[in-house]
């Protein structure tokens, strides 16, 4: 009698189960793998991208030029004449700054017997702290002060710097404009000039220098503001001395004329504001006389300092 063969135990359904089991796992890791490299290339995709906001670009211009040596010789005899050609009054004084990588500025003086003439230039490199604001935009709103200060049609001052604007300047600078202290007759004469640091004096009916040897009204003399009045002492219009923009002159442009009559003099002092990219340019013109028939002419000061201000972009781009 053979022996019994002993039989195996054998469930079905347990192979099956297994197989499914193990075709589960597989699908499940699978589909974890793919995800997380899904996920990896959507965060590949934003990377970089935390929310913070982009910082605004920065200013065309880094550096400034050397001011008493942008203005050419030939430029200067125009505007100065009656000196001899090598005099020291073409030399310029610098204006003091504490940083000439923010804001330069320049200075001449000419006396003559009929009377003088002082020629200033002033740049100031505008840099705005805030990320949010660039340096041009800054420079802008600066400008656009500068054209409401002296009620320059269409100009309005902005709400208000940005709070992490840097006022860009390398001196002090005052805020008063010209013609804030001279614009009705029988107020002082004496005025602050707009955007000019250092050797800043007063401007209307005072002396323009320290030195009192010269023949400027000092301050305290009354003055009248007669811009409406041209260079014949009659008026010749509003559009003539009146502020105004220029074309073709930098990215913004404005020119204001004022005619001051004091007791010991008359004087017309031209002003031109021109904005380009993050510089702010200021020349201001001003012919005294102690005459007071020989009133200074409009039109030789405005051409002479529209001249100089072409020329200055120029010397920006160098």
């Amino acid at each position: 009698m053979q022996p019994a063969q002993q039989r195996r135990a054998y469930v079905p359904g347990a192979a099956r189960t297994a197989a499914v089991l193990t075709a589960l796992l597989a699908a499940i890791g699978l589909s974890g793998c793919t995800s997380t490299a899904s996920n990896a290339g959507l965060d590949d995709g934003k990377s970089g991208d935390s929310g913070a906001p982009v910082a605004a670009a920065p200013g065309k211009y880094r550096t400034l030029p050397e001011a008493c040596g942008s203005v050419d010789s030939k430029t200067l005899r125009t505007l100065l004449p009656g000196a001899d050609e090598d005099a020291e009054v073409y030399d310029g004084q610098a204006t003091v700054t504490y940083d000439t990588d923010r804001r330069v500025g320049c200075r001449w003086k000419l006396e003559t017997g009929s009377g003088t003439r002082y020629l200033t230039i002033d740049f100031e490199r505008v840099v705005s702290y805030d990320p949010t604001v660039s340096d041009d935009d800054q420079a802008k709103d600066r400008y656009e002060k500068k054209a409401a200060a002296v009620h320059l049609p269409g100009a309005s001052a902005s709400p208000g710097t940005p709070s992490g604007s840097g006022s860009g300047s390398g001196s002090p600078s005052k805020s008063a404009s010209k013609e804030s202290s001279s614009a009705s007759s029988g107020t002082s004469g004496t005025s602050a000039t707009s955007g000019i640091s250092g050797n800043d004096v007063p401007r209307n009916g005072g002396s323009k220098d320290d030195d009192s040897s010269t023949e400027e009204p000092k301050s305290g003399t009354s003055g009248t503001d007669t811009s409406g009045t041209g260079a014949s002492g009659d008026a010749d219009g509003e559009e003539t001395t009146a502020p105004r923009r220029l074309d073709d002159l930098g990215d913004d442009a404005f020119l204001d004329d004022q005619l001051i009559t004091t007791d010991s003099g008359i004087h017309r002092d031209v002003t031109v504001v021109f904005r380009s990219s993050n510089v702010i340019a200021t020349i201001e013109y001003d012919q005294w006389s102690t005459d007071k028939t020989h009133i200074p002419s409009s039109e030789e000061l405005q051409v002479n300092a529209e001249d100089l201000a072409q020329e200055l972009t120029g010397r920006l781009n160098e």
